[in-house]
């Protein structure tokens, strides 16, 4: 990378990258706690995970501007393994994982995030909205009427002084500005300090207390594909988004690397696997960060935050840090895919509201996509599969040619030999194939059945017209030779 290019990257935007680091640093300290007890492991787990990845990839990463840390994304994938094998194996699970992201990286096969078609990824954010405001449902259980008001407030803050002045972001304000009144009030509302401990101490390096055995391989490699996955899907999908906020590109398959490369950092610094969040990466985005200094401020502040300030860190109510996150739940909706629905076709409606409907009821961001991508293929296959055929005798009725338009496929097939008369008394039959393409041996299976049919009632019958590729597929594997 030119040396330019990388400065400007850094202290491009520097003003706007630091204000956005202290906040995205905020946000990330409750979401952090709440992974690591969805996890199954002590809060300083996900705290040292959201410090060592935010900066490990602000220096390796493929997207300046884009928020890396602990996920409930991945959370969900460790439950199981924690609950069966303990912490030593997940964080040895996190190291294999950054190893496989590494992997995936340099064999560039980010290239695959192409046949993602949109409405799934619309699905995947709206799911992930949708999950984002109900984690924060929680909060509300048994709270008096003091929490629904500063909650009211956070989001009237957020909201409401960027009207007013853009030069703070709106969502630092709002958390000092609830913290302080809630302080001040003596409100007996629930704190960051209630979700869990906090060790005011540094990570410190150690390698994982496991066997090295092919056994211990056994148990962690299916855990660590599936974050692998899921870390990439996240993070390529979120780059996406980061990319058409700031109107900039991305590097993908650095971005892959970056990200095996922090998990691996943060796997030998007792942190659990993460990757990129669409929501904080919104909120940086939104609070004026666009450089790879949002990113590092956001992992430092973090650590800073609860060694310095850890006292005070415990007393924001987790009501400021609700509003926050309603926030980026609103903001993460793709609200024009409902306003919309009327004038995008109704498969791609169909296709968004599985993917939501899928994640929602798995709690999986993975099986969401995957669902998504399958009935998109389907319908997509479905499209194509109509084959329109005309025919036209010769004069004096001995011969008809058939002319063929679409592609014959596997789907295709059995509605294309519906098409034939076979019973018509014929010399010679031509299939005409100059507007067709054979695509595989299913075409050219339906091919050698239509001539061996013909053949039958002592028709002849020659193809033309195939295209190079069609022409050498039926040359491969077509049962009657070449008769074209």
């Amino acid at each position: 990378m030119h040396l330019h290019t990388y400065k400007q990257e850094w202290f491009g935007n520097s003003k706007g990258d630091i204000l956005a680091g202290l906040v995205v640093a905020l946000a990330l300290i409750p979401e952090a706690i709440a992974f690591s007890i969805i996890a199954g492991v002590d809060p300083m787990v996900g705290l040292y995970a959201s410090f060592s990845i935010s900066v490990v990839i602000a220096f390796v990463g493929g997207r300046p501007g884009m928020i890396s840390a602990a996920t409930g994304a991945m959370a969900l994938l460790m439950i199981t393994l924690v609950a069966d094998y303990g912490l030593e194996y997940l964080l040895a699970t996190t190291i294999l994982t950054g190893i496989l992201q590494v992997i995936f990286g340099v064999l560039n096969l980010a290239r695959f995030m192409k046949f993602i078609p949109r409405s799934v990824m619309v699905g995947f954010v709206n799911a992930l909205a949708i999950l984002i405001f109900t984690s924060q449902l929680q909060h509300f259980v048994d709270e008096t009427w003091i929490m629904y008001g500063l909650v009211g407030l956070t989001l009237a803050i957020i909201y409401l002084l960027p009207l007013v002045t853009k030069v703070i972001p709106s969502t630092l304000v709002a958390i000092v500005v609830v913290t302080a009144a809630a302080i001040y009030m003596n409100a007996g509302v629930r704190t960051v300090g209630d979700m869990g401990e906090l060790s005011q101490t540094l990570p410190t390096f150690l390698l994982p207390n496991i066997p090295l055995t092919f056994e211990t391989l056994m148990i962690i490699f299916p855990y660590a594909l599936a974050l692998t996955i899921v870390g990439l899907l996240e993070s390529l999908l979120t780059a996406s988004i980061v990319d058409d906020a700031t109107n900039t590109e991305s590097n993908k398959n650095k971005e892959s690397r970056g990200q095996g490369i922090a998990n691996i950092v943060t796997g030998f610094f007792g942190g659990m696997a993460g990757c990129a969040m669409i929501g904080q990466s919104v909120i940086n985005v939104k609070s004026g960060g666009n450089g790879r200094l949002s990113s590092f401020v956001a992992g430092v502040f973090l650590m800073f935050l609860i060694i310095v300030l850890g006292n005070i860190v415990v007393q924001i109510p987790m009501a400021a840090l609700a509003g926050v996150m309603i926030m980026v739940a609103i903001g993460t909706f793709d609200w024009g895919s409902i306003r919309h629905m009327d004038k995008i076709p109704v498969t791609d409606t169909i296709v968004m509201v599985v993917t939501v409907g899928t994640v929602l009821i798995t709690h999986n961001l993975a099986y969401g996509v995957l669902t998504g991508v399958v009935l998109s293929a389907l319908f997509f296959a479905a499209k194509i599969s109509k084959v329109d055929i005309y025919s036209a005798t010769s004069s004096d009725e001995k011969s008809r040619v058939y002319f063929v338009y679409g592609q014959l496929f596997f789907a295709s097939v059995t509605e294309f030999i519906t098409h034939f008369e076979f019973k018509e008394d014929l010399e010679e039959v031509i299939i005409d194939l100059t507007h067709s393409h054979l695509w595989d041996d299913s075409a050219v299976g339906a091919l050698d059945k239509v001539k061996a049919r013909f053949e039958q009632n002592g028709t002849k019958v020659s193809y033309k017209g195939l295209n190079r590729e069609s022409s050498d597929l039926f040359d491969k594997i077509g049962g009657f030779g070449s008769g074209h």
